[in-house]
């Protein structure tokens, strides 16, 4: 039997035109820009525009990724979606991004893992395409934080922007070896012991309102700091890998300080981080693919570069994946 691997074929990403400066936040929040990038890195966020939605800046990317991989809309039969901040309660964004690029086969769904979002989306799809289920899958993290955020709260406005990233997978036979582009494997984790450490305190069922962001951040960045680890230590035993033979790490844009302490914990050379988090900060299930975009398209990472990915998010929820450019 053929063995198949998904090979990343294309690449998109979106974000709002609108930036808001940390100088700009600290008129109507008691912050200052000092003070968020000191402990953040955060320089600033692009916020989407009164009447855009999560579905309309997945759209954007996705039309991206697919100009970028030569696939016209027809050719996709599986869409998975990333995002905490849907358009509806129901139906799926993904099958407004479905309807918006004019797919009418396969199957679209949302998975929502909040900051991991995109590491499950991805592995979701690649088993989707190894089992055979499909040949050519949309794999998008698109967000809209700025819409769950309380912005009287200076612990948690101040760290999230909207925006959205997409990948293009298609099934691809394995070559002998690990020569093979394409995804080398997946990692996912959660344990839900941890849900009041990150959350929205709202809901269809709980109070039938959308709420906001909660968050206990000293916890989170002692959680990160392990679980990331973990993950990123999983993906290098499992491909029989070290850290010196993965060219870029590209992880959840969530914190500068958690992410040189992640690459440090592991032996990662910072030169080899992937950090969009001073001009973008933490767009949650977006964040990875809007990094991967950025260092493609400065010709940092090129075809058959080891990329490693990896997040945290709520839940907890964290993974990681390997792949081959």
């Amino acid at each position: 039997m053929t063995r198949k691997r998904s090979v990343v074929k294309g690449l998109g990403a979106y974000l709002p035109e609108r930036v808001v400066t940390n100088s700009e936040l600290a008129r109507t929040v008691d912050t200052s820009d000092e003070w968020i990038v000191e402990r953040t890195g955060i320089h600033q966020r692009h916020v989407a525009a009164d009447g855009e939605f999560t579905s309309d800046l997945a759209i954007r990317a996705s039309d991206k990724a697919l100009a970028d991989a030569g696939v016209s809309p027809s050719e996709v039969d599986l869409i998975v979606l990333a995002t905490s901040t849907p358009d509806d309660t129901f139906p799926a964004t993904a099958t407004k991004v479905q309807a918006g690029l004019g797919i009418t086969k396969g199957a679209a769904f949302d998975i929502q893992a909040v900051c991991s979002g995109f590491v499950y989306a991805v592995a979701v799809a690649d088993n989707f395409i190894k089992a055979g289920q499909a040949d050519t899958a949309l794999v998008v993290g698109a967000e809209t934080f700025s819409r769950i955020l309380d912005w009287q709260d200076r612990s948690t406005c101040v760290l999230f922007g909207d925006g959205a990233g997409a990948f293009v997978l298609r099934a691809d036979e394995a070559r002998n070896g690990d020569a093979s582009r394409g995804i080398m494997s997946t990692h996912l984790h959660s344990d839900g012991r941890h849900r009041d450490c990150l959350f929205v305190d709202g809901g269809p069922s709980s109070t039938q309102t959308v709420g906001h962001l909660r968050m206990s951040g000293k916890e989170v960045f002692r959680h990160a700091v392990v679980n990331l680890a973990a993950a990123v230590g999983e993906a290098l035993d499992a491909n029989g890998l070290n850290a010196d033979d993965v060219d870029w790490l590209v992880p959840h844009q969530a914190n500068r300080r958690i992410m040189a302490s992640t690459a440090r914990k592991l032996g990662f050379s910072e030169e080899k981080l992937v950090v969009t988090i001073d001009r973008h900060a933490n767009t949650s299930a977006a964040s990875i693919p809007l990094a991967l975009a950025d260092a493609v398209d400065d010709g940092r990472v090129q075809e058959d570069n080891l990329v490693l990915i990896e997040a945290m998010g709520g839940g907890f929820t964290w993974g990681s994946a390997m792949i081959r450019w």
